[in-house]
């Protein structure tokens, strides 16, 4: 196998993959708040509690999910003009990556973890892990090594641009 078929299937293929899951899990937080949109968010759970705690919390609202799948199924339809599978991967690995968000979110309340304090593996993996389920079932997932990848980077890109968020006063807190 060649330098670039290893680059490809390594490297390149499983970016364009998740980059979908990426932007529809990452871009909420400015379509969410009050960064870009400056009246209050509507909470998706309404206030609503589930034995005696909120279901996501204040943090996850509608306008955050739509903004946060719309950038997910732009990115998809960029990328399917080139790769067509990809459109549909995309599509769902967006739809994924909140069904992922929000399970999390109702896992750390049920646990008594409170909105915005930190749960690594919840908040970097969960996410990943449904845009993962949702899109398998059209196959073309990259091979193992490209699933790796992906691990590892969602770890790293997860950690630095929570920092950068922070930084940016886009997040009150670095995690």
């Amino acid at each position: 196998m060649s330098f670039y078929a290893i680059l490809y299937s390594v490297i390149i293929y499983p970016i364009l993959y998740i980059l979908p899951a990426y932007a529809a899990n990452g871009l909420p937080v400015l379509f969410g708040g009050n960064y870009i949109f400056k009246s209050v968010a509507a909470p998706i759970d309404g206030g609503r509690k589930f034995m005696g705690k909120p279901l996501f919390g204040a943090n996850k609202t509608w306008r955050g999910l739509v903004g946060g799948l719309a950038c997910g199924f732009i990115v998809a339809a960029v990328e399917g003009h080139f790769i067509p599978i990809l459109f549909a991967v995309g599509v769902l690995s967006s739809i994924g990556t909140h069904v992922g968000d929000l399970l999390a979110s109702f896992v750390k309340r049920r646990r008594g973890v409170r909105t915005g304090e930190s749960t690594f593996l919840l908040d970097a993996y969960m996410f990943l892990i449904f845009a993962f389920l949702f899109a398998a079932f059209l196959g073309n997932l990259p091979g193992i090594p490209g699933i790796i990848f992906i691990v590892i980077l969602t770890g790293v890109l997860h950690r630095a641009t929570n920092i950068g968020a922070y930084k940016l006063n886009i997040k009150k807190v670095p995690w």
